[in-house]
Protein backbone atom coordinates (compact mmCIF):
# COMPACT_ATOMS: atom_id res chain seq x y z
CA UNK A 1 0.00 0.00 0.00
CA UNK A 2 2.57 1.91 1.23
CA UNK A 3 4.47 1.77 -2.54
CA UNK A 4 1.36 2.59 -4.65
CA UNK A 5 1.20 5.81 -2.19
CA UNK A 6 4.46 6.23 -3.20
CA UNK A 7 3.95 5.74 -6.69
CA UNK A 8 1.13 7.93 -7.25
CA UNK A 9 2.62 10.79 -5.03
CA UNK A 10 5.41 10.56 -8.02
CA UNK A 11 3.06 10.94 -10.63
CA UNK A 12 1.41 13.71 -9.60
CA UNK A 13 4.76 15.20 -8.62
CA UNK A 14 5.87 14.54 -12.24
CA UNK A 15 2.82 16.19 -13.65
CA UNK A 16 3.50 19.20 -11.85
CA UNK A 17 7.02 19.50 -12.90
CA UNK A 18 5.76 19.08 -16.19
CA UNK A 19 3.19 22.10 -15.86
CA UNK A 20 6.10 24.07 -15.12
CA UNK A 21 8.66 22.94 -17.35
CA UNK A 22 7.44 21.90 -20.46
CA UNK A 23 7.11 25.01 -22.32
CA UNK A 24 10.93 26.34 -21.21
CA UNK A 25 12.16 22.63 -22.15
CA UNK A 26 10.34 22.55 -25.74
CA UNK A 27 11.30 26.20 -26.30
CA UNK A 28 15.52 25.63 -25.72
CA UNK A 29 15.20 22.59 -27.80
CA UNK A 30 13.97 24.08 -30.30
CA UNK A 31 16.40 26.65 -30.52
CA UNK A 32 18.45 23.66 -31.02
CA UNK A 33 16.43 21.69 -33.10
CA UNK A 34 15.02 24.35 -35.24
CA UNK A 35 11.75 22.08 -35.73
CA UNK A 36 9.19 22.92 -33.02
CA UNK A 37 7.83 19.11 -33.76
CA UNK A 38 11.20 17.55 -33.34
CA UNK A 39 11.76 19.56 -30.07
CA UNK A 40 7.98 18.73 -28.87
CA UNK A 41 8.42 14.79 -30.10
CA UNK A 42 12.11 14.89 -27.47
CA UNK A 43 11.01 17.16 -24.50
CA UNK A 44 8.06 13.81 -24.76
CA UNK A 45 10.64 11.10 -24.76
CA UNK A 46 12.38 13.20 -21.80
CA UNK A 47 9.17 12.98 -20.03
CA UNK A 48 8.36 9.47 -20.70
CA UNK A 49 12.10 8.68 -19.49
CA UNK A 50 10.79 10.43 -16.38
CA UNK A 51 7.60 8.39 -16.00
CA UNK A 52 9.90 5.02 -16.11
CA UNK A 53 12.95 6.37 -13.54
CA UNK A 54 11.39 8.80 -10.88
CA UNK A 55 9.15 5.91 -9.27
CA UNK A 56 12.40 4.32 -8.56
CA UNK A 57 15.12 6.61 -8.43
CA UNK A 58 12.80 9.47 -6.53
CA UNK A 59 12.79 13.19 -8.38
CA UNK A 60 16.06 14.54 -8.76
CA UNK A 61 17.02 18.06 -7.28
CA UNK A 62 17.01 19.60 -10.22
CA UNK A 63 13.98 17.95 -12.30
CA UNK A 64 13.92 20.88 -15.16
CA UNK A 65 17.43 20.61 -16.24
CA UNK A 66 17.08 16.61 -15.73
CA UNK A 67 14.87 16.43 -18.34
CA UNK A 68 17.18 18.92 -21.05
CA UNK A 69 20.12 16.56 -19.99
CA UNK A 70 17.57 13.37 -20.94
CA UNK A 71 16.19 15.51 -24.35
CA UNK A 72 19.64 16.67 -25.59
CA UNK A 73 20.70 13.01 -25.27
CA UNK A 74 17.89 11.81 -27.42
CA UNK A 75 18.90 14.84 -30.17
CA UNK A 76 22.27 13.78 -30.07
CA UNK A 77 20.79 10.31 -30.79
CA UNK A 78 18.87 11.57 -33.77
CA UNK A 79 21.86 13.62 -35.00
CA UNK A 80 23.96 10.56 -35.16
CA UNK A 81 21.14 8.11 -37.01
CA UNK A 82 20.61 11.03 -39.28
CA UNK A 83 24.63 11.74 -39.82
CA UNK A 84 24.43 15.07 -39.47
CA UNK A 85 27.48 17.36 -38.71
CA UNK A 86 29.71 16.35 -36.37
CA UNK A 87 30.11 19.80 -35.14
CA UNK A 88 26.80 19.97 -33.98
CA UNK A 89 26.68 16.78 -31.96
CA UNK A 90 29.46 18.66 -30.11
CA UNK A 91 27.59 21.64 -29.77
CA UNK A 92 24.74 19.73 -27.94
CA UNK A 93 26.80 17.28 -25.87
CA UNK A 94 28.53 19.59 -24.42
CA UNK A 95 28.48 19.30 -20.76
CA UNK A 96 26.34 16.26 -20.90
CA UNK A 97 29.08 13.90 -19.03
CA UNK A 98 26.92 14.52 -15.89
CA UNK A 99 23.27 13.78 -15.81
CA UNK A 100 22.30 17.14 -14.60
CA UNK A 101 23.60 20.24 -16.18
CA UNK A 102 23.95 23.60 -14.58
CA UNK A 103 21.19 26.02 -14.98
CA UNK A 104 20.69 28.04 -18.27
CA UNK A 105 21.22 32.01 -17.62
CA UNK A 106 17.11 33.18 -17.27
CA UNK A 107 17.93 35.66 -20.35
CA UNK A 108 18.77 32.28 -22.97
CA UNK A 109 15.34 30.91 -21.11
CA UNK A 110 13.16 34.33 -21.64
CA UNK A 111 14.84 34.86 -25.25
CA UNK A 112 14.13 30.57 -25.96
CA UNK A 113 10.30 31.25 -24.62
CA UNK A 114 9.82 34.27 -26.67
CA UNK A 115 10.78 32.67 -29.71
CA UNK A 116 8.31 29.61 -29.19
CA UNK A 117 5.70 31.86 -28.20
CA UNK A 118 5.93 33.88 -31.70
CA UNK A 119 6.25 30.59 -33.80
CA UNK A 120 3.47 29.09 -31.88
CA UNK A 121 1.37 32.31 -33.02
CA UNK A 122 2.65 32.47 -36.13
CA UNK A 123 0.30 33.74 -38.41
CA UNK A 124 1.18 31.18 -41.45
CA UNK A 125 -1.39 29.28 -39.00
CA UNK A 126 -5.49 29.13 -38.63
CA UNK A 127 -6.61 30.89 -36.09
CA UNK A 128 -7.67 27.60 -34.56
CA UNK A 129 -4.29 25.80 -35.02
CA UNK A 130 -2.70 28.60 -32.96
CA UNK A 131 -4.90 28.09 -29.94
CA UNK A 132 -4.20 24.52 -29.76
CA UNK A 133 -0.33 24.57 -30.60
CA UNK A 134 -0.06 27.49 -28.27
CA UNK A 135 -2.32 25.77 -25.24
CA UNK A 136 -0.09 22.38 -25.55
CA UNK A 137 3.65 23.85 -26.04
CA UNK A 138 3.08 27.06 -23.66
CA UNK A 139 0.44 25.50 -21.39
CA UNK A 140 1.48 21.92 -21.56
CA UNK A 141 -2.29 20.96 -21.41
CA UNK A 142 -2.79 17.29 -23.14
CA UNK A 143 -4.68 17.35 -26.56
CA UNK A 144 -7.72 15.43 -24.11
CA UNK A 145 -7.34 18.59 -21.74
CA UNK A 146 -7.88 20.74 -24.98
CA UNK A 147 -10.14 18.68 -26.66
CA UNK A 148 -12.42 19.00 -23.18
CA UNK A 149 -11.65 22.91 -22.87
CA UNK A 150 -13.18 23.83 -26.66
CA UNK A 151 -15.44 20.84 -26.54
CA UNK A 152 -14.39 19.30 -30.14
CA UNK A 153 -13.42 15.82 -30.33
CA UNK A 154 -9.84 14.49 -29.22
CA UNK A 155 -9.00 13.26 -32.60
CA UNK A 156 -9.98 17.09 -34.03
CA UNK A 157 -7.39 18.83 -31.69
CA UNK A 158 -5.02 15.99 -32.45
CA UNK A 159 -5.27 16.62 -36.36
CA UNK A 160 -4.46 20.43 -35.45
CA UNK A 161 -1.35 20.18 -33.72
CA UNK A 162 0.32 17.76 -36.63
CA UNK A 163 -0.96 20.12 -39.47
CA UNK A 164 0.37 23.18 -37.31
CA UNK A 165 3.83 21.14 -36.89
CA UNK A 166 4.23 20.10 -40.39
CA UNK A 167 3.55 23.25 -41.79
CA UNK A 168 5.85 25.34 -39.80
CA UNK A 169 8.50 22.91 -40.95
CA UNK A 170 7.27 23.10 -44.47
CA UNK A 171 7.20 26.51 -44.54
CA UNK A 172 10.58 26.86 -43.13
CA UNK A 173 9.15 29.38 -40.64
CA UNK A 174 12.10 30.39 -38.21
CA UNK A 175 12.22 29.94 -34.54
CA UNK A 176 12.80 33.94 -33.57
CA UNK A 177 12.13 36.79 -32.62
CA UNK A 178 10.44 39.09 -35.42
CA UNK A 179 12.33 42.80 -35.70
CA UNK A 180 11.23 45.79 -37.24
CA UNK A 181 8.42 46.34 -39.00
CA UNK A 182 7.27 42.61 -38.80
CA UNK A 183 6.99 42.61 -34.93
CA UNK A 184 3.71 44.55 -34.48
CA UNK A 185 1.93 42.10 -36.79
CA UNK A 186 3.38 39.29 -35.19
CA UNK A 187 2.75 40.26 -31.71
CA UNK A 188 -0.97 40.90 -32.73
CA UNK A 189 -1.24 37.51 -33.51
CA UNK A 190 0.12 36.66 -30.27
CA UNK A 191 -1.86 38.51 -28.27
CA UNK A 192 -4.89 37.56 -30.29
CA UNK A 193 -4.67 33.76 -29.40
CA UNK A 194 -4.38 34.88 -25.76
CA UNK A 195 -6.93 36.63 -25.86
CA UNK A 196 -8.93 34.25 -27.72
CA UNK A 197 -8.14 31.28 -24.91
CA UNK A 198 -9.31 34.10 -22.36
CA UNK A 199 -12.75 35.16 -23.89
CA UNK A 200 -13.67 31.35 -24.27
CA UNK A 201 -13.15 30.18 -21.09
CA UNK A 202 -14.62 34.00 -20.20
CA UNK A 203 -18.10 33.33 -21.73
CA UNK A 204 -17.96 30.21 -23.34
CA UNK A 205 -19.58 30.14 -26.79
CA UNK A 206 -21.02 26.29 -26.64
CA UNK A 207 -21.94 24.09 -24.12
CA UNK A 208 -23.60 23.94 -20.77
CA UNK A 209 -21.19 26.30 -18.42
CA UNK A 210 -21.48 29.91 -18.41
CA UNK A 211 -17.69 30.13 -17.70
CA UNK A 212 -14.76 28.01 -18.25
CA UNK A 213 -12.16 29.08 -15.87
CA UNK A 214 -8.93 27.07 -16.44
CA UNK A 215 -8.72 28.65 -19.63
CA UNK A 216 -9.21 32.07 -18.08
CA UNK A 217 -6.39 30.90 -15.71
CA UNK A 218 -4.03 29.43 -18.45
CA UNK A 219 -4.86 32.99 -20.71
CA UNK A 220 -3.76 35.12 -17.81
CA UNK A 221 -1.08 32.65 -16.83
CA UNK A 222 0.13 33.44 -20.68
CA UNK A 223 -0.51 37.32 -20.74
CA UNK A 224 2.02 37.62 -17.66
CA UNK A 225 4.21 35.51 -19.20
CA UNK A 226 4.24 37.86 -22.13
CA UNK A 227 4.26 40.74 -20.07
CA UNK A 228 8.23 39.81 -18.61
CA UNK A 229 9.34 38.87 -21.70
CA UNK A 230 8.51 42.21 -24.01
CA UNK A 231 8.03 44.63 -20.97
CA UNK A 232 8.43 47.28 -23.62
CA UNK A 233 5.28 46.62 -25.69
CA UNK A 234 2.29 48.32 -24.62
CA UNK A 235 -0.30 46.51 -25.78
CA UNK A 236 0.82 42.97 -23.59
CA UNK A 237 0.95 45.40 -20.49
CA UNK A 238 -2.68 46.39 -22.04
CA UNK A 239 -3.81 42.99 -22.80
CA UNK A 240 -2.64 41.46 -19.42
CA UNK A 241 -4.63 44.32 -17.73
CA UNK A 242 -7.70 43.89 -19.39
CA UNK A 243 -7.81 39.93 -18.73
CA UNK A 244 -6.54 40.80 -14.83
CA UNK A 245 -9.44 42.92 -14.62
CA UNK A 246 -12.01 41.01 -16.29
CA UNK A 247 -10.72 37.88 -14.34
CA UNK A 248 -11.38 39.78 -11.22
CA UNK A 249 -15.26 39.45 -11.58
CA UNK A 250 -15.14 35.58 -12.22
CA UNK A 251 -16.53 34.61 -8.72
CA UNK A 252 -19.81 37.44 -9.11
CA UNK A 253 -20.97 36.30 -12.69
CA UNK A 254 -22.43 33.14 -11.71
CA UNK A 255 -25.16 32.20 -8.85
CA UNK A 256 -25.20 29.29 -6.78
CA UNK A 257 -26.45 26.91 -9.23
CA UNK A 258 -23.88 28.09 -12.32
CA UNK A 259 -26.52 30.90 -13.74
CA UNK A 260 -24.92 33.66 -15.51
CA UNK A 261 -25.07 36.83 -13.47
CA UNK A 262 -24.85 40.16 -15.84
CA UNK A 263 -22.36 42.86 -15.20
CA UNK A 264 -25.35 45.08 -13.25
CA UNK A 265 -26.50 42.86 -11.51
CA UNK A 266 -23.42 41.53 -9.84
CA UNK A 267 -22.09 41.61 -6.01
CA UNK A 268 -19.04 44.08 -6.30
CA UNK A 269 -18.18 42.86 -3.09
CA UNK A 270 -16.88 39.40 -4.77
CA UNK A 271 -14.87 41.30 -7.07
CA UNK A 272 -11.13 40.15 -6.47
CA UNK A 273 -9.33 43.46 -5.55
CA UNK A 274 -6.14 41.91 -5.82
CA UNK A 275 -6.66 41.54 -9.17
CA UNK A 276 -8.57 44.86 -10.10
CA UNK A 277 -5.20 46.40 -8.60
CA UNK A 278 -2.60 44.24 -10.69
CA UNK A 279 -4.83 45.26 -13.72
CA UNK A 280 -4.48 48.88 -13.27
CA UNK A 281 -1.35 48.61 -12.85
CA UNK A 282 -0.43 47.11 -15.95
CA UNK A 283 -2.79 49.71 -17.04
CA UNK A 284 -0.79 51.99 -16.27
CA UNK A 285 2.16 50.69 -17.14
CA UNK A 286 0.98 50.67 -20.97
CA UNK A 287 -0.53 54.18 -20.79
CA UNK A 288 3.59 55.36 -19.78
CA UNK A 289 4.59 53.25 -22.86
CA UNK A 290 2.35 55.18 -25.78
CA UNK A 291 0.78 58.16 -26.27
CA UNK A 292 -1.91 56.37 -28.34
CA UNK A 293 -3.26 53.33 -26.98
CA UNK A 294 -3.95 50.24 -28.99
CA UNK A 295 -7.09 48.50 -28.75
CA UNK A 296 -6.31 46.40 -26.09
CA UNK A 297 -5.16 49.02 -23.69
CA UNK A 298 -8.46 50.83 -24.46
CA UNK A 299 -10.45 47.62 -23.43
CA UNK A 300 -8.35 47.97 -20.60
CA UNK A 301 -9.56 51.35 -19.97
CA UNK A 302 -13.37 50.68 -20.41
CA UNK A 303 -13.68 47.89 -17.64
CA UNK A 304 -11.13 50.14 -15.65
CA UNK A 305 -14.07 51.77 -15.72
CA UNK A 306 -16.23 49.58 -14.22
CA UNK A 307 -14.00 48.05 -11.81
CA UNK A 308 -13.13 52.23 -10.17
CA UNK A 309 -17.00 52.12 -9.55
CA UNK A 310 -18.34 51.18 -6.36
CA UNK A 311 -21.58 50.47 -7.16
CA UNK A 312 -23.44 50.27 -11.10
CA UNK A 313 -24.87 53.81 -10.28
CA UNK A 314 -21.36 55.16 -10.36
CA UNK A 315 -20.24 54.22 -13.58
CA UNK A 316 -19.29 56.49 -15.88
CA UNK A 317 -21.19 55.77 -18.44
CA UNK A 318 -19.76 59.05 -20.96
CA UNK A 319 -16.43 58.35 -20.12
CA UNK A 320 -16.97 54.45 -21.61
CA UNK A 321 -18.96 55.41 -24.62
CA UNK A 322 -16.01 57.67 -25.47
CA UNK A 323 -13.43 55.07 -24.89
CA UNK A 324 -15.84 52.66 -27.16
CA UNK A 325 -15.26 55.35 -29.87
CA UNK A 326 -11.49 55.53 -29.94
CA UNK A 327 -11.26 51.92 -29.73
CA UNK A 328 -13.40 51.90 -33.31
CA UNK A 329 -11.17 54.11 -34.73
CA UNK A 330 -8.18 52.06 -33.98
CA UNK A 331 -9.89 48.59 -34.72
CA UNK A 332 -12.72 49.16 -36.68
CA UNK A 333 -15.39 46.78 -36.00
CA UNK A 334 -19.64 46.35 -35.32
CA UNK A 335 -19.47 44.87 -32.06
CA UNK A 336 -17.44 47.43 -30.75
CA UNK A 337 -20.34 50.18 -32.35
CA UNK A 338 -23.06 47.25 -30.71
CA UNK A 339 -20.78 47.92 -27.23
CA UNK A 340 -20.44 51.83 -27.91
CA UNK A 341 -24.44 51.92 -28.32
CA UNK A 342 -24.93 49.91 -24.74
CA UNK A 343 -23.23 52.59 -23.63
CA UNK A 344 -24.59 55.26 -24.83
CA UNK A 345 -27.89 53.63 -23.91
CA UNK A 346 -26.51 53.62 -20.06
CA UNK A 347 -25.50 57.68 -20.46
CA UNK A 348 -28.23 59.15 -22.39
CA UNK A 349 -31.22 56.67 -21.81
CA UNK A 350 -32.43 53.54 -24.01
CA UNK A 351 -33.76 55.71 -27.10
CA UNK A 352 -30.49 56.82 -27.76
CA UNK A 353 -28.97 53.47 -27.64
CA UNK A 354 -31.92 51.88 -29.49
CA UNK A 355 -30.90 53.83 -32.80
CA UNK A 356 -27.66 53.23 -32.67
CA UNK A 357 -28.45 49.25 -32.56
CA UNK A 358 -30.95 49.93 -35.52
CA UNK A 359 -28.19 51.04 -37.15
CA UNK A 360 -26.48 48.37 -37.02
CA UNK A 361 -29.00 45.73 -38.00
CA UNK A 362 -27.97 45.44 -41.59
CA UNK A 363 -24.54 44.39 -40.94
CA UNK A 364 -23.59 40.53 -42.23
CA UNK A 365 -21.08 40.36 -39.53
CA UNK A 366 -23.93 40.63 -36.96
CA UNK A 367 -26.38 38.55 -38.98
CA UNK A 368 -26.18 35.95 -36.31
CA UNK A 369 -24.43 37.88 -33.62
CA UNK A 370 -26.92 36.46 -31.00
CA UNK A 371 -26.05 39.84 -28.37
CA UNK A 372 -27.96 41.88 -31.36
CA UNK A 373 -31.16 40.79 -30.92
CA UNK A 374 -30.67 40.40 -27.09
CA UNK A 375 -29.04 44.17 -26.85
CA UNK A 376 -32.46 45.50 -28.74
CA UNK A 377 -34.51 43.03 -26.82
CA UNK A 378 -32.55 45.01 -23.13
CA UNK A 379 -33.18 48.43 -24.40
CA UNK A 380 -36.90 47.95 -26.20
CA UNK A 381 -37.84 46.65 -22.83
CA UNK A 382 -36.71 49.59 -21.01
CA UNK A 383 -38.69 51.53 -22.96
CA UNK A 384 -41.94 49.54 -22.16
CA UNK A 385 -41.88 47.69 -25.96
CA UNK A 386 -42.08 44.78 -24.35
CA UNK A 387 -43.69 42.34 -26.81
CA UNK A 388 -41.06 43.75 -29.80
CA UNK A 389 -38.90 42.26 -26.29
CA UNK A 390 -40.24 39.15 -26.49
CA UNK A 391 -39.64 38.76 -29.75
CA UNK A 392 -35.69 39.62 -29.65
CA UNK A 393 -34.58 37.67 -26.31
CA UNK A 394 -36.17 34.36 -28.25
CA UNK A 395 -34.51 35.33 -31.61
CA UNK A 396 -31.29 35.79 -29.20
CA UNK A 397 -31.80 32.81 -27.57
CA UNK A 398 -32.20 30.52 -30.41
CA UNK A 399 -28.83 32.13 -31.78
CA UNK A 400 -26.74 31.07 -29.17
CA UNK A 401 -24.93 27.71 -28.58
CA UNK A 402 -24.80 28.02 -24.75
CA UNK A 403 -27.42 26.93 -22.90
CA UNK A 404 -26.58 28.49 -19.79
CA UNK A 405 -27.07 32.37 -22.44
CA UNK A 406 -30.36 30.03 -23.66
CA UNK A 407 -32.00 29.43 -20.23
CA UNK A 408 -31.25 33.27 -19.36
CA UNK A 409 -32.17 34.82 -23.01
CA UNK A 410 -35.65 32.66 -22.54
CA UNK A 411 -36.52 33.42 -18.87
CA UNK A 412 -36.37 37.28 -20.05
CA UNK A 413 -38.61 36.25 -23.23
CA UNK A 414 -40.84 35.02 -20.39
CA UNK A 415 -41.03 38.16 -18.45
CA UNK A 416 -41.11 40.30 -21.40
CA UNK A 417 -44.20 38.29 -22.90
CA UNK A 418 -45.89 38.32 -19.48
CA UNK A 419 -45.95 42.30 -19.21
CA UNK A 420 -47.15 42.48 -23.02
CA UNK A 421 -49.97 40.07 -21.54
CA UNK A 422 -48.93 37.16 -23.89
CA UNK A 423 -49.48 33.62 -23.57
CA UNK A 424 -45.88 32.72 -24.37
CA UNK A 425 -42.62 33.68 -25.78
CA UNK A 426 -43.82 34.79 -29.49
CA UNK A 427 -47.30 34.34 -28.78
Amino acid sequence: MAAVTAAVETHRAIEAVWRIESARLIAGLARMMRDVGAAEELAQDALVAALEQWPESGVPDNPGAWLMAVAKRRAIDQFRRQERLERKVEEIGRDLETQVEPEPELDDIGDDLLRLVFTSCHPVLSTEARVALTLRLLGGLTTDEIARAFLVPEPTVAQRIVRAKKTLAKKKVPFEVPQGAELSERLASVLEVVYLIFNEGYSATAGDDWMRPELCAEALRLSRVLAQLAPKEPEVHGLVALLEIQASRARARTGPDGEPILLLDQDRGRWDRLLIRRGLAALERAEALTDSLGPYALQAAIVACHARARTAQETDWSRIATLYGELNEVNPSPIVELNRAVAVSMADGPAAGLALVDRLAGEPALAKYHLLPSVRGDLLAKLGRHAEACEEFTSAAGLTRNERERTLLLERAERAAEKAGLSAPGG
